[in-house]
């Protein structure tokens, strides 16, 4: 009888579970989707019963295709971080899953900017202040709706919710606390200070534990919904990016990845460093890797740029992306001048305006999908340029996300920044790399979680730029600065 791990990925848009043997070979794969609801403008919400619904339907079928040849002793996940809702003592939603998409603490932001007070806030938790991570959030539900926070029994991220509904424990790890904004990194606790401003006491906060530990057993409600064995353990987990750059085998200081779902992310491997030696735009977090700490950007919600240029550009296409990729084919690197600017502006220079700008009569929609892509791109670029000025410039970086499986992508992001990128476009990183802290927490991968990475270790591409490329997006590449500096200068 063979013994399985399970790692699964909860995402911004879909929860997938992944059934692995010992050896780290993949025997089955599900997944299930769930809406991002929109009720006002610039509001980015969740129903948190649907997710953990996918979840449980996610889980039962993956019990019931084990069950043919083995038995599933250990799961882990690796969950989107940076939404947050309240919950009750049995782990029941009392409001929405308010999103990290979601705005509606922008004035609040803006008023921590204008203070003072997003300064401290980084000062203590290494991160920015940003309108759709839990701190901001929460302070909002704390001004609109003080009597849900006030009894909620706990006010959870997504892996504590789903912690909650898998075991009875409300718990979570160090790499998802983190962006809460709530976790102070010198003591590696809650922050009497950041809760007093968000409005939430330390008790309403999930208990901490190291990525790797065993939380606790299955509740039986859960192993009769689901078939899951009920000796099968939970093992906590951690941040989608940290166990995707785990699963890839990110293990090292300097190694960087970049995480291209809905949303893009950049994640450098460091030691502990101080706040102050980290690029100004960037965020220090704890990985799931003992000792080790990743200094980080979200870029943007890219992923969700893209459905939305493309759902204008070819609505009635069947497949959009099949689309796309003809029509990069007919348009030349630069766009024939026309650059788009992320929705919301440059990461670098904070919020803004973007859009089409230098739109031409004589531009196609050929010309205006590569100029979406382009401008995604030179947003990493930029990146890369903030991390080479604090002396952390990689020499090669692993990519992952669905970007990965278009081979247009890899190539683009290559030639813009210089950096030789590395691939396994049809890996579910995030699922692999959380059923390695499954399998390490149940003492079946050693007690080394960078070994067990390495053991499970996949074989990669590598895609490396073209010189030619590389001199045409170099000009084109400052352009784009130029051009988002002065749209932030004249909003």
């Amino acid at each position: 009888m063979q013994i399985f791990l399970v790692g699964v990925e909860v995402g911004t848009s879909a929860v997938k579970a992944v059934l692995y043997d010992l050896t780290g070979a993949e025997h089955f794969a599900t997944r299930r989707t769930y809406r991002l609801l929109t009720p006002q403008p610039g509001w980015a919400e969740q129903d948190a019963d649907e997710l953990w619904a996918a979840l449980a339907s996610a889980l039962q079928e993956i019990a019931r295709a084990a069950a043919a040849y083995g038995r599933i002793v250990a799961l882990s996940m690796a969950a989107q971080a940076g939404s947050v809702t309240p919950i009750d003592a049995t782990g029941a939603p009392l409001a929405p899953l308010i999103t990290w998409l979601d705005a509606r603490a922008g004035d609040i932001v803006a008023d921590w900017s204008r203070d003072g007070v997003a300064e401290r806030i980084r000062q203590i938790s290494g991160w920015h202040p940003h309108p759709g991570l839990p701190l901001a959030t929460i302070a909002w539900m704390t001004r609109h709706m003080p009597d849900v926070v006030q009894t909620a029994a706990h006010v959870v991220d997504v892996q504590s919710f789903l912690l909650q509904r898998l075991t009875g424990q409300c718990l979570n790890d160090f790499s998802e606390a983190s962006e809460m904004l709530l976790l102070d990194r010198a003591t590696a606790a809650w922050s009497e200070e950041l809760c007093a401003l968000a409005g939430v006491q330390r008790r309403q906060l999930p208990g901490l534990l190291p990525a790797g530990a065993v939380a606790a057993p299955l509740l039986p409600e859960v192993v009769r919904t689901t078939g899951l064995p009920p000796d099968a353990v939970v093992v906590i987990g951690g941040h989608d990016q940290c166990c995707a750059a785990l699963g890839m085998g990110v293990t090292s200081p300097g190694q960087l990845m970049l995480a291209s779902g809905t949303a893009w992310v950049l994640t450098a491997l460091t030691p502990d460093v101080p706040v102050a030696q980290i690029p100004p735009g960037m965020e220090l977090n704890y990985h799931i890797l003992p000792g080790l700490h990743t200094v980080s950007q979200l870029l943007g919600g890219f992923g969700a740029i893209l459905d939305w240029g493309l759902t204008l550009l070819w609505p009635d296409a069947e497949n959009r992306y099949a689309a796309l990729e003809a029509a990069l084919m007919d348009t030349p690197p630069g766009a024939h001048g026309l650059h788009f600017l992320p929705l919301g502006g440059s990461a670098q220079l904070g919020s803004g305006h973007g859009g089409f700008l230098g739109l031409r009569l004589d531009h196609t929609r050929q010309d205006m999908a590569r100029a979406l892509c382009e401008g995604i791109a030179y947003e990493v670029r930029w990146a890369l340029d903030a991390l080479a000025a604090s002396q952390m410039l990689p020499t090669r970086m692993w990519m992952a996300g669905g970007a990965t499986q278009s081979a247009f992508w890899p190539q683009l992001i290559a030639d813009v920044t210089g950096v030789p990128v590395l691939v396994a476009p049809n890996a579910n990183w995030p699922a692999r790399g959380a059923a390695i802290l499954a399998g390490v927490g149940a003492g079946l991968l050693g007690d080394d979680l960078a070994l067990a990475a390495k053991r499970w270790q996949t074989p990669l591409s590598e895609v490396k730029p073209q010189e030619r490329q590389m001199s045409l997006y170099a000009a084109a590449y400052a352009d784009y600065r130029r051009l988002c500096t002065r749209m932030m200068m004249n909003p």
